[in-house]
């Protein structure tokens, strides 16, 4: 009987499933979509609903195209958006809609955390600023401000354990993700008790799974009911995976310490394994033992990336460039893309700040806002697209350089994720951060595929995460800098850099006032 090990992606927009042999060809694959609501400026939600009729529709779609019987599926890995918190009832009922990652509702909270920050080693993986979008913050406001749906949970955890749970009808917690965004420290007792109790949280540890797993462990078998709904047998194992963009760094083969991926979609995220532990502003983590033992993970990246190009798109594309589009059968970001070439390095003085729904690192600020600056009369829209790609590509390059002086040395980068099909813009990232990028031949599926990784260790049939990336990673393309635009860019680089430490104050007060008239047209 043939072996085959399922991957189960389940992202902001959309969760994919994936099915592949034990020398990571994907044999086939589905994607179906769910939505997300935003109530308020900062806030946004999904519908525990909808994931549940997306994965009953994607699971069984993709064992059907790729033709394979349930028996033959050996392992089940499911990675999830992290912060994305579920609140069940004592009937295993939502209480509130799941909070999406995103959500930035809890920057009050987070500020209140700062305040004391220096008398709790747990808030050292956020530097210089706790995230606004992590467990404990967003837990602060629920019980806060909903305290009848507080009263009522009986269990939270996260997407990717309900995941696990749906599957499985075992309710767990995932290690790897509580490191991430729980300020779990396995190293340290875990949970930071300490803290808890002194933001008002000193009763959330009753509402989380008692069982915690780390990466490759059992969760269980495939339930009756799980088996009967999706299509899949009770013989296969379901292993525990970890946050989204963590399996995408399996994905692409970034098993081993001092490696670098860049995961490029709507948002960005840098990860990279290290032997030590390093806690230094500018750098989120490192993370202890948050996808194995005697390694921890570091973390870069932006909450806006592709989002900003679709923004550009939807609000300052103009109409002559969407009918050329269409009259030459041209999908429109080709054709902004051709449009941005046009424009020299420097975007003809215009520089973009990428903060568009914050800043993730080196500043971890929740009220970072995006801008363009050096515009003229004789700037093009050309200049203001190309901005927008060398402003992203800017943004993963100031993470590189807090990474790099924290003496964690940046050599190669692996890349995957939507950004990654774009020639244009990974040859932009190499000259810019002067190093060689490459993408893998999985770089849609890299979640899927990372998880499949997990899967096959955690079955058995792999000693190691290093031999199962060497047998299922297969490289594409490479791209390497040209050091002349490194050099031409390296000016527009430190500009960029400059320039928030200089905005910060102004841009804080803006929000402050558009937060407070909201609230106020709220009341």
């Amino acid at each position: 009987m043939s072996k085959y090990l399922m991957g189960i992606d389940a992202g902001t927009g959309s969760v994919r499933v994936a099915l592949f042999d034990l020398q990571g060809r994907n044999r086939a694959y589905d994607i179906q979509e769910y939505g997300t609501t935003y109530p308020n400026n900062g806030w946004a939600e999904q519908d525990d609903q909808e994931w549940l009729m997306a994965l009953g529709e994607a699971i069984p779609a993709c064992i059907r195209k790729a033709g394979v019987a349930p028996e033959e599926i050996v392992a089940i890995t499911c990675d999830a958006t992290t912060n994305t918190l579920v609140y069940l009832d004592e009937n295993d009922h939502s209480v509130r809609k799941p909070i999406l990652w995103m959500d930035v509702r809890a920057a009050g909270e987070a500020a209140e955390i700062d305040e004391i920050r220096d008398q709790y080693d747990a808030t050292k993986f956020y530097k210089p600023s706790f995230r606004a979008d992590t467990m404990i913050p967003k837990n602060m406001w629920v019980k806060k401000n909903e305290p009848e749906n507080w009263q009522k949970t009986k269990t939270m955890f996260e997407f990717e354990d309900w995941l696990n749970w749906i599957l499985t009808d075992k309710k767990t917690l995932s290690m790897s993700v509580a490191a991430f965004r729980w300020n779990y420290d396995d190293k340290n007792g875990g949970f930071p008790v300490d803290l808890l109790n002194a933001v008002g949280l000193d009763d959330v540890l009753e509402k989380v799974p008692e069982e915690i797993l780390k990466v490759g462990d059992i969760v269980g078998h495939v339930s009756e009911k799980a088996a009967k709904a999706f299509g899949l047998s009770t013989d296969t194992v379901v292993v525990e995976g970890t946050a989204d963009c963590n399996a995408c760094m399996f994905g692409v083969g970034g098993v081993l310490p001092n490696g670098m991926t860049l995961i490029g979609g709507t948002s960005t995220c840098l990860l990279g394994l290290s032997k030590e532990d390093f806690h230094v502003d500018g750098v989120n983590g490192t993370y202890p033992d948050c996808m194995y033992d005697g390694t921890s993970l570091l973390e870069g990246g932006q909450t806006a990336a592709g989002a900003i190009l679709t923004w550009f798109k939807n609000n300052l594309v103009p109409g002559s460039w969407l009918e050329e589009a269409v009259s030459r059968d041209m999908n429109i970001y080709d054709y902004i893309t051709e449009k941005a070439k046009e424009s020299p390095i420097g975007s003809g003085g215009v520089v973009m700040m990428d903060y568009f729904q914050g800043n993730r690192a080196p500043y971890s600020d929740s009220k970072a806002r995006g801008m363009f600056w050096g515009l003229s009369i004789g700037t093009s829209t050309s200049d203001m697209a190309r901005a927008v790609y060398e402003g992203v590509a800017y943004g993963a390059n100031h993470c590189i350089v807090s990474m790099n002086e924290a003496g964690y040395d940046v050599n190669e980068i692996y890349a995957c994720g939507g950004i990654a099909t774009s020639d244009f813009w990974m040859q932009m990232h190499a000259d810019i951060i002067g190093v060689p990028m490459h993408t893998t031949v999985e770089n849609q599926s890299a979640g899927c595929l990372g998880d499949a990784i997990i899967a096959g260790v955690g079955a058995g049939l792999f000693d190691s995460f290093e031999e199962a990336a060497k047998t299922m990673v297969r490289i594409d393309k490479t791209y390497r800098p040209n050091m002349e635009n490194h050099k031409e860019y390296q000016f527009y680089m430190e500009r960029y850099m400059e320039t928030w430490p200089q905005m910060r104050e102004i841009v804080h007060k803006t929000v402050d006032h558009t937060n407070a008239k909201a609230t106020e047209k709220e009341d």
